[in-house]
């Protein structure tokens, strides 16, 4: 089975209550195998009242919750019974599946939002040497001295002209030696 997107529609202003609904619910429900991330698309904005400015968070989509999960009778079940929780988006009437958002939509709304979609599993533990594939300091070696699997982040002490110097990559511009 394979993991996708969904757009679910709740009632306004509770977003932030159905993201921590369903995840409490996820939770006690055991369904961290079948239902796996909610988010809720929100993009940093800029205020400048009375010469102060402001960063504040604005819904791209009020109404709506992004959830990653596995469809299933038990997945969908769970969600559309989430209390705030009035349906799925893009399901024709009762009982039908709906349709799970497109691969390029869920990362261009990912990116906007600042989250990676690309959560990449990496065989690399720290100490261990490895050669940049890509950017500024290609075909340096280097060893890892920090992981964040989170964020898909490695630091590598490269040596540049006889000293290490720490380098900050992504998972994908390194390979294991």
């Amino acid at each position: 089975m394979e993991k996708n997107w969904y757009v679910v529609h709740t009632y306004s202003g509770y977003e932030n209550k159905v993201k921590t609904n369903l995840e409490k619910r996820v939770e006690t429900m055991g369904m961290q195998d079948k239902i796996f991330r909610v988010v809720v698309p929100e993009e940093e904005e800029t205020d400048i009242k009375n010469g102060k400015t402001k960063v504040v968070k604005k819904k791209v989509f009020p109404g709506y919750v992004l959830v990653e999960l596995i469809m299933t009778d038990d997945s969908w079940y769970v969600v559309r019974n989430t209390p705030g929780v009035t349906g799925f988006v893009g399901s024709s009437g009762s009982g039908s599946k709906p349709t799970p958002l497109l691969p390029e939509e869920v990362t261009s709304l990912l990116k906007r939002m600042g989250i990676d979609e690309r959560r990449i599993d990496i065989d690399i533990e720290l100490g261990e040497t490895v050669q940049v594939t890509e950017g500024p300091f290609q075909n340096f070696t280097g060893t890892v001295e920090e992981l964040d699997k989170d964020k898909a982040k490695v630091k590598v002490l490269v040596n540049m002209f006889g000293r290490e110097t720490p380098v900050e990559l992504d998972f994908s511009q390194i390979n294991k030696l």
